[in-house]
């Protein structure tokens, strides 16, 4: 530790006292290396106190690796240049340390136990306790007010796994205010939130701001950035390319795409001419219970259909319903099936597993691509093939050349960045974990892609190879079902798209009838009218 850091790894003057400085935080040339990997190389920024200054760059490109350097998540000795914060040189040797300082980072993984409660989590760690004894009444009574300052209206009680997402974020952020955070960071906090969620989030951020708390965000979602921050610094290939003053220089979505890919994106989707066929896939008044609440359905009677070379969209808000209807297709993975018909070229279909569905040419590419889609302890080859080992399976054994072939050509086709598909997919970046589940479901050879929000967490210049991705798979004759809460993305991508809303299909938009705003009120509506009308069409 250098002579200038504190106990805590933070510098503080003697008298205690922290001057008024207009910069908070100073990274400078900040290089952080892996085994054949330059993740960082000579970063540096530069945050101004009381702003909200974005980090944005492509998937990979060390946005999250600097805020672990920056927070003790990567120590001090691992990387190489100097962190200056509130004027001082420091140096952190684990989270610990950053927090003691005043700098609290928030991951996209959020850090709550479920099945503690909420004033358990936000002092988990940080107890408030007296003599060595936990003091639940001033627990709870603080719990309440961090609570009230970040507009969570819940019982300090109230256990985690029983609040949504959006609500388990606002606990990250009490959880932070409760340790007097100077410097927040939040990387990637909108990305499983809904619209609604999302803007209460801004708010809240905002009026931190106003109270005198930096906050550091990283984010893929450039219309939250363009709304909310003063600066952006933008990383690319591990580099700082440029900070850009949001009001002072005019910033758009545009410039900061430019500044990110280097180049200028014309289009966010690829120009597409679908060449639609006939219907050759169908569900006729699927209903599916709730697999806890039997008296809950989250399928009603729902109907719709694919044809060949189609790209269908699903809409819907947050809790609707999508997720749990393609899963109950999927070989039944979730609920308890009621009742409904599954017709694929002209024949029922019985999918009583995922095996089933994957024999009849089904695949399902899931929302959670962490703790459904991937297993972090695999390699890339092997992940690949694990959807259907049979393909090059002889015996019982599994042929390994045509293994790691298969994984290298789609490596090559998908353009994964990795050395080699021996690497383990927990090293990857997101866009290219999304890939790489892409390339498991691919391999599987289906005639139907169940996509559920592929190009979650994921940066443009990803976002639009994977749309490519997208259209090449309807290109080929194949259907492909697209579950986004992105409306631009379901827009710019669909032929049709469906609306659903608690668990019923309410209607249903070609390409030319589709706007937000149409789409939005069938999205709210409760009747369940589109349903046969989007059968009938057939």
């Amino acid at each position: 530790m250098s002579e200038a850091a504190g106990h805590h790894g933070a510098a503080h003057r003697a008298d205690g006292a922290n001057p008024p400085f207009s910069v908070i935080l100073e990274m400078r040339d900040i290089t952080k290396e892996f085994p054949g990997v330059k993740a960082l190389s000579n970063v540096s920024m530069t945050v101004r106190r009381g702003e909200v200054h974005a980090i944005c760059g492509e998937n990979g490109a060390g946005k999250s690796t600097l805020m672990k350097v920056l927070s003790g998540v990567y120590p001090a000795g691992d990387y190489e240049g100097e962190i200056h914060f509130e004027g001082q040189l420091c140096e952190f040797h684990n989270i610990r340390d950053s927090e003691h300082a005043g700098i609290v980072i928030i991951h996209q993984e959020l850090a709550l136990i479920p099945e503690l409660s909420i004033a358990e989590n936000i002092f988990l760690g940080n107890e408030e306790a007296r003599g060595g004894v936990i003091d639940w009444m001033a627990t709870r009574q603080r719990a309440s007010e961090l609570l009230a300052r970040v507009g969570l209206k819940e019982l300090p009680d109230t256990k985690i796994k029983d609040i949504g997402v959006g609500k388990q974020q606002l606990v990250e952020i009490a959880k932070a205010l409760s340790k007097d955070v100077k410097l927040l960071i939040l990387d990637e906090p909108t990305a499983a939130l809904n619209e609604g969620d999302s803007q209460h989030l801004l708010d809240l951020i905002s009026g931190l701001r106003s109270k005198g708390v930096t906050c550091i965000m990283i984010s893929h979602k450039l219309n939250e950035i363009e709304q909310i921050a003063d600066s952006i610094t933008i990383i690319r290939d591990g580099r700082s390319i440029e900070t850009l003053r949001v009001k002072e220089d005019g910033v758009d979505e545009n410039r900061i795409i430019r500044g990110m890919v280097g180049r200028d994106l014309e289009s966010r989707f690829p120009d597409h001419t679908p060449e639609i066929g006939e219907v050759f896939f169908e569900v006729r008044n699927w209903t599916v219970r709730h697999p806890a609440v039997p008296d809950r359905l989250v399928a009603k009677n729902s109907s719709f259909f694919v044809r060949r070379g189609e790209i269908v969209g699903f809409a819907g808000l947050m809790g609707a319903g999508r997720t749990e209807l393609m899963r109950s297709l999927f070989g039944r993975s979730y609920g308890t099936y009621v009742s409904g018909t599954i017709i694929k070229d002209g024949k029922e279909l019985r999918l009583r597993s995922v095996a089933d569905a994957i024999d009849h040419g089904l695949a399902y590419v899931t929302e959670d691509r962490k703790t459904l889609g991937l297993n972090l302890l695999d390699d890339i080859k092997r992940t690949t093939v694990s959807a259907r080992l049979k393909r090059i399976t002889r015996g019982f054994v599994v042929d390994e050349r045509e293994e790691y072939n298969y994984a290298e050509s789609y490596r090559k086709s998908l353009r994964t960045k990795a050395p080699s598909v021996d690497e383990g997919v927990a090293k990857l970046s997101g866009g290219n974990q999304q890939k790489v589940v892409l390339a498991k479901w691919l391999f599987t050879e289906p005639d139907l892609l169940i996509l559920d929000e592929p190009t979650r967490g994921i940066d443009v210049g990803a976002k639009f190879e994977i749309y490519g991705i997208i259209q090449s798979m309807a290109a080929q004759g194949k259907g492909v079902v697209l579950v986004s809460s992105e409306l631009p993305e379901l827009i710019g991508l669909s032929d049709r798209i469906y609306t659903i809303n608690e668990g019923a299909i309410t209607g249903v938009l070609d390409k030319s009838q589709a706007d937000q705003e149409s789409l939005m009120r069938l999205m709210t509506q409760t009747s369940s009218r589109g349903s046969g009308a989007a059968r009938a069409s057939a």
